[in-house]
């Protein structure tokens, strides 16, 4: 039997985020495929761990692994980096699977330069084996690539919003072992020394199950009041094209797309969008895309499930209004 399977969770607020549950559920299946235990280490303080830790119920974690350095915080990359090479080191851990998020991946790849092995970013899926075959992600999700990881520890992350994550089932809680850590100066030497919170109360659009996106054809900043409408009445999030946060109608958090975010809502309705393909990269994920567009041979078209052609000007307040008759 090989070392263990240790998935990095990152548990903001004591919670798993949706993407790690999404590597915990990956993590599980290479652990099952290779006869490992799978081991899971919380990037979080010692109380929010342990909330994070027994949140793991059910989802085959057999430890839950909590840091313990007085002077390592969240907000510390380079020293989460060492934290978990000194702990995938002492477990003798032979992977490492993460969530592939701007947090996830820069974590991993700060561990993988520390340790010396490749890092295999964004991944679709895995077939473990003498070595691992992949099929993974480049370019932002413009271009999908086969290959081999062939390391004694493999690194790899798991592209966000592309797979469901694993229902918990009757596997039990994780049992929790505190592991001090000793860390260097050096590796406290760089921290993130301000965080920009989103408006409160606010759907995180990689979380909404109803997401409501516009395009060039809002025509302004004014022109999304209908779509937060919209959204408000469906308990969904607003976000918005490239050219649209280009323009400033809306802060570049709300980017969908391949230089943006990637979203998987049950619901896509995407408002006055072409559908260059750096958005579709970005919302193919969604189950159902409602396009709604005046023109019918736009590349929307292509991917929608759904289509209305016109007015988005008319036809989103229509939408609005049968809403809230049916809610009367």
């Amino acid at each position: 039997m090989s070392g263990p399977v240790l998935v990095v969770v990152n548990a903001p607020g004591g919670a798993p985020d949706r993407s790690s549950l999404e590597a915990v559920t990956v993590a599980r299946g290479i652990a099952a495929a290779t006869g490992a235990v799978l081991e899971a280490i919380a990037v979080a303080g010692p109380a929010e761990a342990g909330a994070a830790i027994a949140a793991l119920a059910g989802r085959g974690v057999a430890t839950g692994l909590v840091v313990d350095n007085a002077d390592l915080t969240v907000d510390h990359p380079d020293g989460w980096a060492a934290a978990v090479e000194r702990v995938a080191g002492a477990r003798a851990a032979a992977v490492i699977v993460g969530p592939g998020t701007e947090r996830g991946n820069e974590l991993l790849a700060r561990l993988a330069a520390r340790m010396g092995r490749p890092f295999a970013a964004n991944c679709l899926s895995v077939e473990p084996g003498e070595r691992y075959r992949l099929t993974r992600q480049r370019w932002a999700g413009s271009l999908i690539e086969d290959c081999w990881l062939d390391a004694d520890v493999r690194i790899l992350s798991v592209a966000p919003n592309t797979l469901a994550a694993a229902a918990p089932d009757g596997s039990g809680a994780p049992a929790v072992e505190t592991v001090p850590v000793a860390l260097e100066p050096a590796d406290l030497a760089v921290r993130v020394t301000g965080r920009e919170a989103p408006e409160r109360g606010r759907i995180s659009l990689t979380d909404a199950k109803v997401v409501v996106g516009g395009g060039r054809g809002v025509g302004s900043t004014e022109g999304f009041a209908d779509l937060e409408e919209l959204a408000g009445l469906l308990g969904g999030a607003v976000g918005g094209s490239r050219v649209v946060t280009s323009a400033g109608w809306r802060p570049h958090a709300d980017q969908i797309g391949q230089t943006g975010l990637r979203i998987a809502p049950d619901l896509y309705i995407a408002c006055g969008i072409s559908g260059a393909i750096q958005h579709i990269v970005g919302c193919k994920a969604a189950k159902h895309i409602l396009a709604i567009n005046t023109d019918e041979e736009s590349p929307i078209m292509g991917v929608a499930d759904y289509a209305v052609i016109g007015d988005l000007h008319a036809v989103v307040p229509a939408i609005s209004e049968e809403i809230r008759r049916r809610q009367a």
